[in-house]
């Protein structure tokens, strides 16, 4: 199981403070050496977010981060034409396609791929036809994944926030919905991924879904940073994760 370290939240940090001083000597903390901690802990790739209102994460962000660390740069963007030129700069390794609203806090939801099929799909060519191979972020509906391998897309992250947000038959109702997109998902031939609102505490339930190849994980990671260094935080996780058999 892969360990996708998402680093978005190092830049809200900085943001609240430098937002409009990014060129001081003294802007902190810095998403580069967030990744290379994350590095250290043993992530498999780093996740970040170039926002089209660019809330927390900077263009300069992305392409330091790809010079600079050694691992597999994953992109989440929304599919804009903005966004699609800047994708075609920066030559990720993954792209993550997410829907984006500007009064979220953080991406909430996934993307609607069946009602976006004729637009999407260009789109999608043409990230591959650049060396970046394409993930949609969506919710684990049937529909969904049906309409991902529709325009091509080799991979699909399920939004866990719902199985993460709720217990008791709520959660397990949302962990059969997980259940049930995997499997659709593999039958037809895409690498399943997961991510939103994982944490060390639900993981033994998260593993009850099949096919799943690769967590990407947040929040939880940059608020146990706050106690232990984001160093050890991605350590835990990756302890955490290897104690189960995905």
């Amino acid at each position: 199981m892969h360990l996708g370290v998402n680093i978005d939240h190092v830049a809200t940090l900085r943001q609240a403070r430098y937002a409009t001083m990014l060129d001081m000597h003294n802007v902190e903390p810095s998403p580069l050496q967030a990744a290379q901690a994350a590095l250290r802990g043993g992530a498999d790739s780093i996740t970040l977010h170039v926002r089209e209102d660019r809330r927390h994460m900077q263009d300069a962000d992305a392409f330091a981060v790809r010079r600079e660390v050694p691992l597999p740069l994953n992109l989440e963007m929304g599919a804009t034409p903005e966004m699609l030129e800047f994708a075609l700069r920066l030559k990720p390794d993954y792209i993550c396609l997410v829907p984006e609203r500007r009064q979220e806090i953080t991406t909430e939801g996934g993307l609607d791929v069946a009602s976006r099929v004729d637009e999407l799909r260009p789109m999608v060519q043409a990230l591959a036809a650049n060396g970046s191979r394409v993930s949609l972020f969506i919710d684990p509906e049937t529909a969904q994944i049906e309409a991902a391998a529709a325009i091509g897309a080799p991979m699909v992250e399920l939004h866990t926030g719902r199985f993460a947000n709720t217990l008791g038959a709520e959660r397990e109702a949302e962990t059969q919905r997980l259940i049930v997109a995997a499997e659709c998902g593999h039958a037809l031939g895409i690498e399943v991924h997961a991510g939103h609102g994982i944490q060390i505490a639900n993981l033994a339930e998260l593993n009850r879904v099949p096919h799943l190849t690769e967590l990407n994980i947040g929040h939880t990671l940059i608020s146990r940073a706050v106690f232990v260094g984001l160093e050890a935080a991605v350590r835990e996780m990756k302890e955490a994760i290897a104690a189960f058999k995905w």
